[in-house]
């Protein structure tokens, strides 16, 4: 090092001499990135894109801002120079081709990753922010040292093997480089935070503490042919796990016990083939608590769960709370928005964790609840995982898409070709589980009134039923006499957990019990009842609501009544989901309505129905590197929505809502409060929220970014905010 340091971080109370040296951060940063891109074979790229990432702060501005501030200097703070954009230039001096794609890491490890051109303006544009020569000159003139300016650049082939495969692969780069120089800020920012880091357990303790317990649970229920099934079912799944890392598929019907299956396959082939983690996806928020608490319940507090709705607070220990951060406990519970929404991401905290997913093990919960709109994409990105990051992922559904390659004049799909089926004979499995009877498929194109449907429901003293939309929900609750629960998201999330537990509890003492849901019950949602109405909507949807019909096989055969409701689902992706379905079942030769082939059928007519709209937002052209490396990633960013909210968030008062409110007028938001609040919002549409609005009984917090509950009347107790202005509530057809 020279004469006179510089520095790359101050901290109040130490002495000069006791800071954040700059070349030791720059060196120690390139050091632990190399490390984490070393688990896809391009540690060089990573420790270059480390050793450059801020040359600017050797900028005479710089280090005179340093000397005379006391505080972190990050980058984006009134007064500091920036400073990122000086090794993304030199990276390019060095070589155009490569300097670009390292650009791209440096530049953006404050900001994000940019669009290489974009329309918004000098400032967010990459190429124009690369002629921005000033800082990295007033570096040069400081003098860096020869060894990081002239460090030669990296030689190892991308780990992409097609050019669709290219953002993807700087994106897990950009992961392994913030990350590391996170990390090596904490450890001089705050030592002891840093060492509370890590030391979770290996897989091969976990995996013998999941042994015991499926032994335990084995020797403890009642040996019906379901638990033997069940039983079958883990044991294949054990048998399999030794197979060679592949995309799996785990087709296994409702009820067979898929949850603990899959994890007992994904962690003996995780021990079996050195795989690092086990990540664990669910397409809502409604059952990933009971998920991740089935887990903590075998492994203990190594169980990160990892969504919008968590509250940290509730976190075991500080330990979950920092691995939140970065996904490096063993086991993460997470959601399909959380996972698939940060591989597309541009903002660094999102992108973090990303290297960590590379050599996982990931499973994904009711694959058939991929979002339509972006199933293009989303295949792509799964595909890759696989390919370029050593990461074995498992598609575990009892209605298992059609995700095979078609070409045809009209039609193009490249899905996921190659899968390999983990069960022997799914066919023959369905077939033993059948449990049910689906009736009324005659007449699902004479539609039925609310109150035909109500006057059914009164019949049966215990009765599910499961409609489209929330609207439809509010309207058929209220033809049904009191005592009737009522499950929507017109409801908070809080409120949901409580009355699912209600109807559990009631279930299992044979309580009359007769439930009004939408959709949200139908993945998961461990629920038993001997009759189940649905509406007519698309056939895995009524092969999930089966699922909730004499689950667990204690009748000679439960009853499921499809009737087609009174108005057609929304347009859009409901009624094309309704619409698949009406033509494969009237096509119906088998016998049997949720035949696997009948499931191929209908996903490869919702799938052609749906056409180019399975890349709804163009995101594979945004991402596309061409011949100059021309990505976008910060549109694609912005794009890739899956949750399309067309209303308002309202934070509601609902049980510990209240509390949270107060807090928020009295302290102001801050990222706990905001994480607390998750518990308790509603998304109501914006002509309900502009009514309550001018009536008062809505009050905007934060200069207005934040809506809440001020009336203590308009949300229900029975059907939350439902009941406020119901003519205009669209079904909700993902939920977070």
């Amino acid at each position: 090092m020279g004469d006179v340091a510089s520095y790359a971080h101050s901290l109040k109370g130490r002495p000069v001499e006791q800071w954040h040296v700059l070349e030791k951060h720059l060196v120690d940063t390139a050091k632990l990135a190399e490390t984490f891109a070393s688990s896809f074979n391009n540690g060089d790229w990573a420790y270059v894109a480390g050793l450059w990432h801020d040359l600017g702060k050797y900028s005479k501005q710089f280090q005179a801002m340093i000397l005379g501030d006391d505080e972190t200097n990050m980058e984006g703070y009134a007064g500091h120079p920036q400073h990122s954009i000086a090794g993304a230039i030199h990276a390019v001096d060095r070589n155009t081709h490569v300097g670009r794609i390292l650009a791209y890491l440096i530049a953006g490890h404050h900001a994000g990753l940019a669009d290489w051109n974009s329309a918004e303006g000098k400032g967010s544009n990459l190429s124009n922010r690369l002629y921005d020569r000033q800082v990295l000159e007033s570096a040069v003139k400081q003098g860096i040292p020869n060894a990081i300016m002239e460090r030669s650049l990296p030689t190892s082939k991308p780990t992409a093997k097609q050019p669709n495969d290219v953002a993807l692969w700087i994106r897990m780069l950009f992961s392994c480089l913030v990350d590391a120089d996170f990390l090596d800020t904490e450890k001089f920012m705050d030592g002891d935070k840093a060492a509370s880091r890590g030391g979770f357990p290996g897989l091969e303790e976990l995996l013998s503490k999941l042994e015991n317990h499926l032994s335990a649970l084995r020797n403890s229920v009642e040996q019906t042919e379901i638990n033997l099934l069940r039983r079958q079912i883990q044991e294949q799944c054990a048998k399999k796990a030794y197979a060679q890392p592949a995309l799996f598929t785990l087709t296994v019907p409702t009820g067979g016990g898929k949850t603990l299956s899959s994890l007992l396959f994904a962690i003996s082939h995780a021990v079996r083939h050195g795989k690092t983690r086990i990540i664990y996806v669910i397409p809502y928020t409604s059952i990933i608590e009971q998920t991740a608490g089935i887990f903590r319940g075998i492994f203990g507090d190594c169980v990160l769960e990892h969504h919008s709705n968590i509250d940290e607070a509730r976190m075991e220990n500080n330990k979950n709370r920092l691995a939140c951060e970065n996904w490096e406990a063993p086991i993460v519970v997470t959601t399909n928005v959380q996972f698939f929404e940060s591989f597309f991401a541009s903002r660094t905290s999102r992108c973090r964790k990303l290297h960590n997913v590379a050599n996982s093990v990931v499973i994904f919960d009711e694959a058939q609840q991929f979002p339509a709109d972006f199933t293009v994409p989303i295949l792509s990105l799964i595909r890759t995982l696989h390919e370029n990051f050593g990461v074995t992922q498992i598609l575990c559904t009892a209605t298992q898409p059609a995700f095979n390659q078609v070409e045809t004049p009209s039609f193009s799909f490249n899905g996921l070709p190659g899968t390999v089926e983990i069960m022997d004979s799914p066919q023959n499995l369905q077939e033993r589980f059948r449990r049910v009877k689906i009736n009324g498929l005659e007449g699902i194109d004479q539609p039925q009134s609310w109150k035909t449907v109500a006057e059914s429901l009164r019949k049966h003293e215990t009765a599910l039923c499961i409609v489209n939309t929330r609207k439809d929900a509010l309207e058929l609750f209220g033809l049904m006499p009191k005592g009737t629960y009522h499950l929507s998201r017109s409801m908070c999330g809080e409120h949901i957990s409580k009355i699912i537990a209600e109807i559990k509890e009631r279930l299992q003492n044979k309580v009359p019990t007769t439930v009004i849901s939408t959709q949200l019950v139908e993945c998961g949602v461990d629920i038993d009842f001997p009759i189940v109405f649905r509406a007519m909507g698309g056939l895995d949807s009524i092969a999930q609501a089966s699922g909730r019909c004499n689950r667990e096989g204690k009748l000679e055969c439960g009853e499921v009544h499809v009737f087609a409701p009174p108005s057609q689902s929304p347009p859009g992706h409901l009624r094309q989901m309704e619409d698949a379905a009406r033509t494969v079942l009237r096509l119906n030769t088998s016998g049997d309505p949720l035949a696997l082939d009948n499931f191929r059928r209908y996903f490869q007519n919702l799938f052609w129905l749906k056409g180019s709209a399975l890349d709804r937002e163009g995101i594979m052209e945004l991402l596309s590197p061409g011949t100059d490396l021309n990505i976008s990633f910060r549109s694609a960013a912005e794009k890739f929505r899956l949750i399309q909210e067309t209303g308002q968030t309202v934070i509601t008062s609902y049980g510990g809502g209240k509390q949270v409110i107060e807090q928020l007028r009295l302290y102001g938001s801050s990222r706990g409060l905001l994480r607390k609040a998750q518990r308790y919002v509603v998304n109501i549409p914006k002509k309900g929220y502009e009514k309550l609005i001018q009536s008062g009984d809505l009050e905007l917090l934060d200069n207005g970014n934040l809506c809440v509950q001020k009336s203590d009347t308009i949300y229900d107790k029975a059907t939350g905010f439902g009941a406020n202005d119901p003519a205009s509530i669209e079904s909700s057809t993902l939920i977070v």
